[in-house]
């Protein structure tokens, strides 16, 4: 890689959640004239696909749409013209800041039974992925969202998301979770998988979401 500033620093974008506005991300510009950041788009390694991003400065930017894509920025500079690294080349210069990286987060969504907190056999036969992904990681911080589908009231359906996100907590604290590295919360009715109308059977929006970070 032939570069005519020194590189400062080498942020590593990885394409989770890319694309929407609220995964916006600033990260820290260089401090020292003459000096730059390297800002690279690789894949997300859980999902293996490649987002976009857009970095921006003195008033231009770059866009980067596939893995291996880099740009630099320079303090009070444009940021210069994208190139593409090969993989090879990523590893060998930055293999050990890739190793470094936390591992990406785990996701997984359990489906419930009609006005039940019970599990659906499918969602059921998950639970042991849902476990080994927990145990894999050395402290894991796991966040549970209850959900509904439409019918019933919002109050109602509030207390139910809760008591199905509580059902998994349980699971995961008796697989050896701690209790304090899990957060609980319901959204009921509020966002749905599926758009519906009100009072409306629907099972896909009937279940847990589970991130394990």
């Amino acid at each position: 890689m032939n570069c005519t500033r020194p590189v400062a620093a080498v942020i590593v974008v990885l394409a989770t959640g890319l694309g929407s506005a609220c995964s916006l991300q600033r990260v820290r510009t260089p401090q020292n004239p003459g000096e730059a950041d390297l800002v690279m788009l690789l894949p997300d390694p859980e999902r293996d696909t490649t987002g976009r991003a857009a970095v921006s400065n003195a008033g231009a930017s770059a866009e980067l749409d596939a893995a291996g894509e880099y740009t630099l920025v320079g303090v009070n500079q444009p940021p210069t013209r994208v190139k593409m690294m090969k993989e090879s080349e990523v590893k060998r210069l930055y293999g050990d800041v890739l190793a470094s990286l936390p591992p990406a987060p785990k996701h997984f969504t359990l489906y419930f039974r009609f006005e039940s907190d019970e599990l659906t056999d499918d969602s059921r036969a998950l639970v042991p992925d849902v476990l080994k992904a927990m145990t894999d990681r050395p402290v894991p911080e796991v966040s549970v969202v209850g959900h509904t589908d439409t019918t019933g009231t919002p109050a109602s359906n509030f207390d139910l998301g809760l008591k199905r996100g509580n059902m998994v907590r349980g699971l995961l604290v008796a697989a050896g979770l701690d209790a304090t590295a899990v957060e609980v919360t319901s959204h009921g009715e509020a966002v749905l998988l599926v758009r519906t109308a009100d009072e409306t059977y629907e099972p896909r929006n009937r279940r847990v979401e589970i991130t394990i970070r």
